[in-house]
């Protein structure tokens, strides 16, 4: 800030992503006078008088012809020559003030260093902490942090690199495909080589130069790869555009290195955490290391992996404190303590690999310390045994449920971790862990902070050490990672990736363009759920709303010919299926995937069946998972084997029709309870087989479209959803451009049938293209046409023939959707999705709708109530909800739903059919409940139903084809409200919690939101009362 006032240059401040934003680090703040220290008031003032305001005009943001722009342009050049020199003084200045000197480039290391790295960012310190322990072991090697890199200073970059010097390493965090050489490189090059010109260099002989990439998207920089550049450079001939810390198997640009070179002291207190997503570890880590780094003299330090599943994905939290400042910027290879929170993990990951001789181990277990050795793998047997380390086990899942807390152990564990550590005195870290929950829950309420103290006082009593015998004896072996059915792809590739390999996997593991197989999903079987639905088949009515509300299509139903059963496993189960529709030989089953299961128990909350005989159970019910786990794999491996019922016999316009389509988006990494994936599901039921789907970044493009596995997959045919996502901002002009390519192809091949039509015959051509596609009937039959087509084209030796042959598929309708969140459609991307809207053409726009930027931490979005606490909008947000779907509405011609599962499912199915019937732009508003509301997931289609109850969320469908019929387009689906906004939105965190920091600021918001309701429903009703003629003109006041 003292810099731009008077440089009058603006500066932007980068840091090279999660790497930086995700450490806690122990930080000496700078004091409010330190700060004022370093303002030049004077320079203030006159940044004040250059502002734009009236009483002094000017203008700004000229167009410039080409007579003078040039001119103009560099009139500017002085004030960039000045930055670097105001820059250093500044810089100096703050030395004064704090005590800690900067440079523009600074250098450390040997002062006769014959070998130096010059790079910027993050690695900069790993690389430090590499060139300290080098020159002890003799090696003369230095290293240029670079400070201001815009300006570039040739004068003072030249200054910093050590006379002495002979070979040099530019080392890039990014990648310029085509270029010759990446940024920084091709700087260093510029300023040395013009150094040489002007006579300016302080080296007597030019010094090799290579430049190299590193730590792309975060990926692993260590001491062991900084010293595998040393040692490239060390050579005559080094490897110039090379890359580190990866296999390059294919360009072979990677350098060698010894991964097990290693620079980290003894004195440094290493500890891992193997938690699952939304189970709380994370949060409790980094309270963690503010209690050790605020109540020890160490120094600490907290970083946290996460794989890109939403809750229920794996976390890894590295943790490090010592005597001395912490620099090291790399994941935890070696660690004295590691700490398993969830038993699953022991199948599927090698924790103990990373463990010190002599470590500590802590496992959360079912098992008691008297059972737990005899069911734990033999490999992790071999480890604690060879490795001796100390092996602690409390069942955190017990202390969790006795004590309210769910499925959350993080503070159980927290407080296992400093009793085994002593990294603190006992009764002091429990104090201390107390006081962070206050601080962490405090805003929730009172009864959370309860809960959590209560499983920390019950923590340590049912925390056991387990006596290990001298020798393995027990012979479970490692389950494979994936079955051996997987393809090749997926057993070579992404299993690798799923077991915590990826970073080994070479360059040749990966397809060149980005292209990945869908259909995976169904290999990664996660087992995360501590209970799955059990059907009882004698109490279930058959209405099928537990597998349409599934989010992660875990419970399945089919309706089969009944001789099937002949080759059923003991277990499985089945009943004769009800209703007309279907032949009386037919049966039918509902069956749970219990690997893929998340357990969230939201089928039981919206089962209406209940059992007569004891009225605490429904048709489907929860139990614990692993008794039931092999029993109900074989079911399940049996159920996908029975036939799909024939969609062109389904009445897709029933909940319990549409619900016996295949899903082609299974096992997503979605949140446990997840709002958003029933909608995505049901669209791949109605339309699956023959959609395009363009996803805005979000939720939706993460659980949706991230490595390892994806969740949209393909019927027997073959077919299934294919899917791309492209930037935030864009997505509804990317999938416009799919609408645009698809109807070109078409229109291209009626051209080459009607060329051909002598060839073809022309009832075939005709059929072609006048074919009625409404249907399902209608979709196979045009797609028998297309086959014959083709056939008939294979014999046919002309140009036109081979073209039409190779778009003949685009012949057959094909659904566009395009897909993303609130923040997409409301904020960042609305110019986009206005433009596609109003472009007429048949495209269908979804909005999963959680009313904050729910990917990114829950950010207040356009789309948040008044009266909600988001981020940014932590004291309420004070403005109403924009209102998105009127804004459509007044265009007149674009079909709109506003739509809510948890209160009307089948207006939601019949929304989805109409919106892609209608020939011509739709958008659906799907309400989405989410863990960033605050609420218990496994009721949120009941948060749902209290929204549309309230009068929040409207339920309406505005079909511009009813104007044709003489009817008004607006259909209210929805009653007038029957419950206050209160009522509703006290059911959520989210907005409850304002009334404990602001309760008159909560009262007067939460008034003018239900004001908010009352005019938005009085004017949604009204417009639904206007009486239409026949030419679909407003007869109101005639």
């Amino acid at each position: 800030q003292a810099a731009t006032l008077e440089a009058r240059i603006p500066f932007l401040h980068f840091f090279d992503g999660f790497r930086t934003s995700h450490e806690v680090m122990k930080v000496e703040q700078l004091t409010i006078e330190d700060m004022r220290a370093m303002i030049n008031d004077e320079l203030v003032f006159a940044h004040r008088n250059r502002a734009m305001t009236p009483d002094r005009p000017v203008l700004r943001g000229t167009a410039q012809n080409p007579d003078v722009f040039f001119q103009a342009r560099e009139a500017i050049n002085s004030y960039y020559e000045k930055v670097p020199q105001i820059v250093q003084n500044v810089m100096d200045k703050f030395a004064k003030v704090v005590g800690r000197q900067y440079h523009l480039f600074d250098y450390v290391g040997s002062p006769d260093a014959e070998r130096i790295i010059i790079m910027m960012g993050s690695g900069a310190e790993t690389a430090e902490e590499t060139v300290n322990s080098l020159i002890q072991r003799g090696e003369k090697v230095g290293l240029v942090k670079i400070r201001l890199y815009r300006p570039f200073s040739m004068e003072h970059f030249i200054k910093a690199i050590p006379s002495s010097v002979k070979s040099i390493a530019v080392l890039d965090r990014t990648k310029e495909p085509g270029a010759g050489g990446e940024p920084l490189y091709k700087d260093v090059v510029t300023a040395i080589s013009e150094a040489f010109s002007q006579g300016i260099a302080q080296f007597t002989s030019y010094p090799r130069i290579v430049g190299g990439r590193y730590g792309l998207a975060s990926k692993e920089f260590t001491p062991a790869m900084i010293k595998g550049v040393f040692d490239e450079i060390k050579k005559d001939k080094p490897k110039n555009y090379f890359t580190v810390g990866i296999v390059d198997d294919v360009t072979n640009t990677s350098l060698d290195y010894d991964p097990n070179f290693s620079t980290e002291e003894d004195t440094v207190i290493r500890a891992l955490f193997y938690g699952l997503g939304a189970d709380g570890t994370v949060g409790a880590n980094k309270n963690s290391i503010k209690i050790i780094g605020e109540e020890t003299d160490n120094f600490a330090q907290g970083y946290f992996v996460y794989d890109s599943k939403k809750s229920g994905a794996v976390t890894v939290s590295h943790l490090r404190f010592g005597p001395k400042p912490i620099k090291s910027t790399y994941l935890v290879s070696k660690a004295n303590f590691i700490a398993c929170h969830q038993w699953v993990f022991l199948e599927r990951y090698d924790m103990l690999k990373d463990a010190l001789p002599g470590a500590t181990f802590l496992l959360n277990s079912h098992y008691g310390p008297e059972k737990v050795w005899e069911k734990i793998p033999k490999k992790v047997h071999a480890q604690i045994i060879e490795k001796k380390l100390k092996f602690y086990v409390i069942d955190g899942y017990k202390v969790a449920e006795q004590t309210g807390m769910g499925e959350r152990v993080n503070t159980i564990m927290q407080t296992c971790f400093f009793a085994i550590s002593n990294v603190l005195p006992k009764e002091d870290a429990i104090a201390q862990i107390k006081n962070a929950i206050k601080k962490t829950y405090g805003a929730k309420g009172e009864q959370i902070v309860k809960m959590n103290f209560l499983a920390v006082d019950q923590t340590l009593a049912n925390l056991f050490e387990v006596k290990i015998p001298e020798k393995a004896t027990e012979t479970i072996e490692l389950p494979p990672t994936v079955s051996e059915k997987a393809p090749v792809f997926v057993k070579n590739v992404l299993a690798r990736i799923y077991a915590g390999y990826g970073d080994t996997l070479p360059v040749s593991a990966f397809p060149p363009d980005g292209s990945f197989p869908t259909d995976t999903a169904q290999w990664e079987k996660r087992n995360i759920a501590l209970e799955i639905p059990v059907w009882d088949e004698v109490v279930c009515i058959q209405c099928n709303k537990c597998a349409l509300v599934c989010p992660h299509a875990a419970i399945r139903i089919k309706v089969y010919d009944e001789k099937l059963t002949a080759q059923a496993p003991p277990t499985f189960k089945w009943t004769k299926v009800r209703g007309k529709e279907f032949e009386p030989n037919m049966v039918y089953t509902i069956q749970v995937a219990p690997e893929d299961c998340t357990g969230c128990g939201i089928c039981v909350e919206v089962c209406p069946a209940k059992n007569k005989t004891e009225t605490r159970l429904k048709a489907i019910n929860m139990a614990d998972q692993i008794p039931l786990r092999e029993p109900e794999r074989l079911n399940y491996d049996f159920f996908l084997e029975l036939p799909e019922y024939d969609r062109k016999k389904v009445q897709i316009t029933t909940v319990k029709g549409c619900q016996l389509l295949e899903p082609l988006f299974e096992y997503s990494g979605a949140c446990t309870g997840c709002g958003e994936t029933p909608y995505i599901k049901l669209v791949t039921q109605l339309f699956g087989d023959r959609t395009i789907i363009a996803n805005a970044t979000g939720c939706s493009s993460i659980y949706g479209g991230n490595l390892p596995t994806t969740p949209y997959s393909k019927n027997k045919d073959g077919r299934g959803p294919t899917w791309s996502n492209s930037l935030f901002e864009d997505n509804a002009e990317f999938g416009y451009g799919f609408r645009l390519t698809l109807d070109k192809h078409k229109e291209f091949a009626e051209e080459l049938l009607k060329t051909l039509v002598t060839d073809i015959g022309e009832e075939l051509v005709k059929g072609l293209i006048g074919a009625d596609q409404k249907t399902e009937t209608g979709i196979f039959e045009q797609r028998e046409r297309v086959a014959i087509l083709k056939k008939k084209l294979e014999s046919i030796d002309k140009p036109e023939a081979r073209h039409l042959h190779n778009i003949a598929e685009s012949l057959v309708n094909k659904s566009v959707w395009i897909v993303g969140g609130d923040g997409w459609a409301y904020d960042i991307g609305y110019g986009g999705l206005d433009h596609v809207l109003a472009s007429g053409k048949n495209v269908n726009l979804l909005v999963l709708d959680t009313e904050v930027y729910s990917n990114t931490g829950g950010q207040m979005s356009k789309a948040t109530p008044r009266a909600a606490v988001a981020k940014f909008a932590a004291g309420g947000k004070p403005m109403p909800k924009k209102n998105l779907g009127m804004i459509a509405i007044s265009y007149g011609n674009i079909y709109v739903a506003q739509v809510a599962m948890g209160s009307n499912d089948l207006q939601t199915v019949r929304a989805f059919l109409e919106a892609e019937a209608y020939n011509g732009p739709s958008l659906t508003i799907a309400y989405c409940h989410c863990i960033a509301h605050g609420i218990n997931m496994q009721k949120g289609m009941d948060n749902q139903k209290a929204a549309v109850e309230s009068g929040h969320w409207p339920l309406y469908r505005f079909n511009p084809d009813l104007l044709k019929e003489g009817k008004n387009p607006l259909k209210l689906d929805s009653k007038a409200p029957t419950i206050s906004f209160k009522d509703y939105a006290y059911m959520e965190t989210r907005y409850k919690m304002l009334t404990m920091s602001k309760p008159q600021e909560a009262k007067r918001l939460i008034e003018l939101a239900q004001n908010d309701v009352k005019q938005r429903w009085n004017m949604y009703e009204q417009l639904a009362s206007i009486k239409y003629g026949s030419d679909g003109e407003n007869t109101k006041n005639k």
